[in-house]
């Protein structure tokens, strides 16, 4: 049986830079969880009131997917090229229990 989790990380101050060299690895990661039907929802918060928040960056990001244990939630999470790299200042997973829609 599988569970959804909620992966919740707080960036570092400034880690823009950082985001950008290693974007494209961080995505690949998420498109694997999206082709095989666990990903529900990913995406970064703007450091700022806009879609594009520019030289602004972001402050953390929010990913809902589904995984067979939070062991195996916090093991993804861990191997995350953002947080490798070093980006995230703090990384929470939570069971997640999705009500609406």
């Amino acid at each position: 049986m599988t569970m959804l989790y909620a992966i919740m990380s707080t960036d570092v101050p400034n880690s823009l830079e950082i985001r950008q060299k290693v974007r494209s690895a961080h995505l690949e990661r998420l498109e694997i969880l999206r082709i095989t039907g666990h990903l529900i929802l990913a995406g970064p918060h703007p450091a700022i009131d806009s879609v594009d928040p520019g030289s602004a960056g972001f402050t953390g990001s929010l990913v809902i997917a589904e995984f067979p244990s939070l062991e195996e939630a916090r093991i993804w999470a861990d191997d995350d090229p953002y947080h490798k790299a070093g980006v995230y200042a703090q990384l929470i997973i939570k069971p997640f229990k999705k009500v609406l829609p």
